[in-house]
């Protein structure tokens, strides 16, 4: 399977957590074909409406389109940018990769360093990166042309692109949360084919999730669905290392997870499983006994509250430059919340 057009083009676009738009609008450019309205809020968060046959319940499914980068907090005398993190890295992800920063000139490219392991001493070498110790190498003579290119605040990714790998595996950075956006896309796109469903299903990017689901915020505000889905990414424990004391085993290929939990509407998360199970789609579950950690947290308690489900995809190796998904996954858990869209009864009450 190749790599969906529309999962392709906003993956290989920038959008760290605040600056967004970029990825943003491509994601709106490829909903346009199937959606009767497209567009986005004055926060960056889109969406995309597939219109309702009858009176039925609006169906508002979530992805975050942000992902994790990093910003300019200083430039210094030598030309070396140093950096604050945008989301949470582990510094030692950063190490000796290339980075794509956004200008007002445009994109300026760069590598991030450290002093040599040969200059390191024995300490420093048993030691976790620390990100003040780490710096971006533009190439610049001195501070002047630095400061040319650069200004505090610029912000960046990673400067890696899509490699598709065997059974239909994908490696990209921003799979956290591209997949996700993809996922409510395509959940939308396949309502659409298939002639709508009851109610409204409204697909949404949206934005600042991970420095704390600000776009999921806003948006459930202004968009008061009745039912919500939101879709993110979870540990796939499936590789060395992993322990599942704790969890469920979620591993790649094995559909979406269903999560069920105390902040999750128990009626939405049982009418996913129906839906799976109604349409043979492989799926596993997850527990949460609080939050969850995903855009559910803040859809769930808007205004009056939103009957809200999760399902998670399962990503190898998360925050990293090597996220590693796998379309099969991506594709169930579209047709899940498709199914799920179609089937949702307008007399379904959603009370607890």
């Amino acid at each position: 399977m190749a790599i969906p057009e529309l999962l392709d083009t906003i993956l290989r676009v920038p959008g760290p957590s605040g600056q967004e738009a970029r990825a943003a609008e491509a994601w709106r450019r490829l909903c346009e074909p199937f959606a009767a309205e497209v567009d986005v809020d004055v926060n960056g968060s889109s969406w995309a409406r597939v219109s309702g046959t009858a009176s039925g319940r609006t169906l508002a499914v979530v992805g975050h389109i942000d992902e994790i980068g990093v910003h300019v907090t200083h430039i210094d005398d030598d030309g070396f940018l140093r950096i604050g993190q945008v989301g949470g890295w582990d510094p030692i992800q950063l190490i000796g990769q290339r980075i794509v920063l956004n200008t007002r000139g445009g994109e300026v490219r760069g590598v991030i360093g450290r002093k040599a392991i040969h200059q390191l001493d024995e300490e420093d070498r048993k030691r976790m990166p620390e990100l003040k110790n780490l710096h971006i190498d533009i190439g610049a003579a001195d501070a002047e042309e630095a400061r040319r290119l650069v200004r505090v605040g610029d912000t960046g990714v990673i400067d890696v692109e899509p490699l598709e790998l065997p059974n239909n595996r994908v490696v990209s950075r921003s799979l956290d949360n591209r997949a996700g956006c993809f996922v409510a896309a395509r959940a939308a796109q396949l309502v659409a084919e298939a002639g709508g469903a009851p109610g409204d299903v409204l697909a949404l990017a949206v934005v600042q999730e991970e420095i704390g689901l600000n776009g999921a915020r806003t948006a459930a505000h202004r968009h008061r669905p009745d039912v919500a889905i939101a879709v993110d990414v979870t540990h796939s424990n499936d590789v060395p290392g992993s322990d599942l004391t704790a969890d469920t085993r979620h591993a790649l290929g094995s559909g979406p997870v269903i999560q069920r939990g105390a902040t999750l509407h128990p009626r939405v998360s049982e009418l996913l499983c129906e839906a799976a199970e109604a349409e043979s789609i492989p799926y596993t579950l997850s527990s949460s006994g609080r939050s969850t950690g995903t855009d559910a947290d803040a859809i769930h308690v808007s205004r009056a509250g939103i009957a809200t489900g999760l399902v998670s995809l399962p990503l190898r190796y998360m925050h990293s430059a090597v996220e590693l998904a796998c379309l099969d996954d991506l594709e169930n858990a579209a047709r899940l919340i498709a199914a799920f869209a179609r089937r949702l009864d307008p007399a379904e009450a959603f009370t607890r």
